[in-house]
């Protein structure tokens, strides 16, 4: 049977799958469909292709020692299943014979018996070197190749954050991309309350703690029994990072006013400022593709959020019937502060692409503050830690636009969270939660006329 034209049937073949798909297809590791009555089989799944994804290029590094051979050459899903299982070996504490059993089977579901020897006896050659405590170390010659190899990134994302932070700081940022994710998830307050929302928590299960910086979130290590148990869709709540939150009441926007959301999929940020406006007042929430836009529209109706106007529109490009009192840019970037829970983007990501993408940012900004009213608020928020996307882009954008100033984000952000500029900044292994950045800009009032700096021509 292959397992890449048909549904295998056990979770670790399933996995196997998946991770084909997401290293071939570039499919997304979020939401994972793992079609199965136990839950603890769609756990595995999950947890199974995050690692692996995670862990990758270390995970290779010791197949090639092991593998007496190109590893390039091996049969893909092979490949996977030696991946799986050395992770279950390392990272799940899979007791060894169980761990090789497991791939040994997996190996005879997916290509056949004759696959299983090769399976068989890669693993049990690296059984025997765990249990001497004797793993491989990248010794390549070239420092920076071997901290990447061991902690499984990119050599170039490495080198760039030993020259911007160090290697004390890099490894600390490394080891937390790599570690198991937590999530957030935002209290719908106008449905449920803390206590309540808690108490569903407990009778799953499910560990839960508060957020030490919203009093509408809470944060959980798994989501599978809050999805299954119908949590999300019964509008409860919704999973939403801590830092998405905070953007949001870095917006701080009141009941009644006009809002606009200029990349709003799938509508998270929306559905919070809805939330914190009681439902009162109208945002337009726009976004490029039509079937996003009915994600937005689906989570509005779920949250009875009657506020939200989803418009499939490219933002470059859109008219409305007026200018907004606030206006929300969360734009498209490379994802750099989300690697723990989104570990496929940092095999994606390159400085070609951040090129790319700042340019698609400096459009969306110009955009964006045209549809601000004299004296209104232009929030620009990324889910990325790169200085080019982040505050160069700013930068960037005052001089075009001489109306606009920062407007320091004070006390809607903790002070460990405040940049001397007066921007929003989180970092995985500082804060405990995503990546993100966010800047306040106010365009003041009579701001229309010349709006954009006469020197300086606007990027279309």
């Amino acid at each position: 049977m292959s397992v890449e034209s048909s549904r295998p049937h056990t979770a670790r073949a399933e996995a196997v799958r998946q991770l084909i798909r997401v290293e071939r297809d570039r499919a997304h590791i979020a939401w994972l469909d793992a079609d199965f009555d136990d839950p603890r089989d769609a756990r595995l799944v999950s947890d199974l292709v995050a690692g692996v994804t995670r862990l990758r290029r270390w995970l290779d590094f010791l197949i090639t020692h092991f593998y007496h051979g190109d590893i390039n050459a091996l049969d893909t899903s092979i490949r996977q299943v030696l991946r799986i299982g050395l992770y279950e070996l390392l990272e799940r504490g899979t007791p060894p014979h169980a761990a090789v059993s497991e791939a040994v089977d997996t190996a005879k579901t997916v290509r056949g018996k004759g696959a299983s020897a090769l399976v068989n006896a890669v693993l049990r050659a690296a059984v025997r070197t765990i249990e001497a405590n004797e793993l491989p170390i990248p010794d390549t010659g070239k420092p920076v190749r071997d901290l990447a190899i061991r902690h499984s990134h990119p050599t170039w994302l490495v080198r760039r954050w030993l020259d911007r932070f160090g290697e004390e700081e890099t490894v600390a940022l490394l080891k937390s991309n790599n570690a198991r994710p937590s999530y957030g998830l935002r209290i719908n307050v106008l449905r449920t309350t803390l206590g309540d929302l808690g108490k569903r928590l407990d009778d799953l299960g499910v560990a839960w703690r508060p957020s030490e910086y919203l009093d509408d979130f809470v944060v959980v290590e798994q989501l599978q029994p809050i999805i299954r148990a119908g949590l999300l869709a019964e509008g409860l709540c919704a999973v939403q990072d801590e830092a998405a939150g905070l953007v949001v009441r870095i917006l701080a926007p009141p009941p009644g006013e006009t809002i606009l959301d200029g990349a709003a999929a799938p509508g998270g940020k929306a559905l919070y400022a809805a939330q914190l406006m009681g439902n009162e007042g109208r945002i337009v929430a726009v976004d490029l593709h039509e079937a996003r836009t009915r994600l937005i529209r689906k989570a509005a109706e779920e949250h009875s959020f009657s506020i939200i106007e989803p418009q499939t529109a490219d933002l470059r490009a859109a008219t409305f019937d007026t200018q907004f009192d606030r206006v929300l840019l969360d734009a498209p970037c490379s994802g750099l502060g989300v690697l723990a829970k989104r570990a496929d983007l940092r095999w994606r990501a390159n400085p070609e692409k951040i090129e790319e993408l700042v340019a698609l940012q400096d459009e969306l900004l110009n955009a964006a503050a045209r549809h601000v009213r004299p004296g209104g608020l232009l929030v620009y928020s990324t889910c990325t830690i790169a200085p080019e996307e982040n505050g160069e882009r700013v930068r960037a954008f005052l001089e075009r636009h001489s109306t606009f100033s920062i407007e320091p984000v004070s006390d809607a952000a903790p002070m460990s969270m405040r940049t001397e500029e007066g921007f929003f900044a989180t970092f995985p292994h500082i804060h405990r939660m995503d990546g993100a950045f966010a800047v306040r800009l106010r365009k003041a009032l009579g701001g229309d006329a010349g709006m954009e700096h006469p020197n300086i021509p606007s990027v279309s």
